[in-house]
């Protein structure tokens, strides 16, 4: 029988906001204890993960001195060293404060705005202390519910004037980090800025450090918008863009879930694990998911294990899937490698008359078919272990 025993190797990685999230929803309040960050260290290193991300203010009282806040961040520090879990990523929480209820980068206060980039330039600074290698910002609350409220031209003039300056200012400082932005549809807000995969990437190439910039995608979001996880994944690694990404699981149409990972779109996490793993894709495997609201006690690491366990199993079956003589026989029959055969090559005059010269038959190309239900049940039967 196969091991679905995780190990450092594997670079699994969560959240403090994750595991430790205390069950408290929009209608009702906590159902369990808080979990203290060392706790919470300790606890993944002995399930066997690799890292641990947070916000600011998941670490560090918002509001408390300097000196409070030093010893709440030394001493994560400890168990950082004692466990030998890694900071895998950092961000900044710019939504939870009433402040930022009109947006953070884009809020149309000033005050705010400012605010909210010092915010970042502070935590950046203690990413950088704890080596974390990706900064990750979420715009939770960058978007409108009225669409009067905001000239939408000027809000993303503000974000990206926002990601300018902190890319500069990291460069400055000489940190190692780069930046992921984590597209989201809705909720909170009504309509959210850089609510797509699509919309992100086209973003970032408009940002004066667009090489330090990438996407970390997250499969509840795009899943929200009704589109495929792996679709947008695929694209983003196609253009150099997947710094980091956020596996959870979520039911379409719904708001935002945070479902334990392969709990309900299986087919679509078959395919982004196959594709992680085929891609060569180093970086972390963060779970951005929370245990269900009536859990408690062992019940929360239950939930870690069984993220990182269907993670593990579907690898396995990726592997199984890609071994078929039987998947092969289907792509074959598919067409799927004439795909990677340009299709004409680079142009010159030569090429286009060949190209112009060439005899096709419409009706011969139009009589042929692609087995595509063929291959897909070898991916069912595969998947279901038939």
């Amino acid at each position: 029988m196969a091991d679905y025993t995780p190990t450092p190797e594997d670079r699994f990685a969560f959240g403090l906001w994750t595991i430790g999230h205390p069950g408290r929803d929009p209608f009702g309040e906590a159902t369990r204890p808080p979990l203290p960050p060392g706790d919470f260290v300790r606890g993944l290193a002995d399930i066997g993960a690799w890292g641990v991300s947070f916000h600011d203010d998941d670490l560090m009282t918002f509001g408390a001195d300097e000196s409070e806040r030093r010893r709440q961040l030394d001493d994560f520090k400890k168990a950082l060293a004692q466990s030998g879990i890694v900071c895998s990523m950092a961000t900044t929480n710019l939504f939870w404060h009433p402040m930022f209820k009109d947006g953070a980068f884009t809020s149309n206060d000033r005050d705010v705005r400012r605010f909210a980039i010092a915010k970042s330039m502070r935590n950046l600074d203690v990413a950088a202390e704890l080596g974390a290698p990706i900064y990750v910002f979420w715009g939770g609350r960058e978007g409108v519910e009225s669409a009067a409220s905001k000239t939408p031209a000027d809000a993303l003039d503000r974000y990206r004037e926002a990601l300018d300056f902190l890319a500069s200012y990291v460069v400055e400082q000489g940190y190692d980090i780069r930046f992921a932005i984590e597209p989201k549809p809705n909720e909170p807000r009504g309509d959210t800025f850089l609510p797509t995969v699509g919309h992100a990437l086209a973003f970032i190439e408009t940002l004066e450090h667009a090489d330090m910039v990438g996407l970390n995608p997250e499969v509840a979001h795009e899943t929200m918008a009704g589109l495929s996880f792996y679709q947008g994944v695929a694209q983003t690694l196609w253009q150099g863009k997947l710094f980091h990404i956020d596996l959870n699981d979520q039911k379409i149409g719904r708001y935002d879930q945070d479902l334990r990972f392969g709990s309900e779109g299986i087919k679509d996490d078959f395919f982004v694990v196959r594709l992680l793993e085929n891609s060569g894709y180093s970086g972390a495997k963060h779970f951005d998911a929370r245990p269900y609201r009536n859990e408690w006690g062992d019940g929360i690491w239950d939930f870690a294990r069984g993220c990182m366990r269907t993670y593990l199993i579907l690898r396995e079956k990726a592997r199984q899937f890609d071994a078929d003589p039987r998947v092969a026989e289907a792509m074959a029959a598919a067409s799927v490698p004439e795909l990677a055969i340009p299709s004409v090559g680079p142009y010159s005059r030569a090429a286009a008359d060949e190209l112009l010269a060439e005899k096709f038959d419409p009706e011969a190309l139009a009589s042929r078919g692609y087995r595509n239900e063929q291959l897909d049940q070898l991916v069912i039967d595969t998947i279901l272990g038939a």
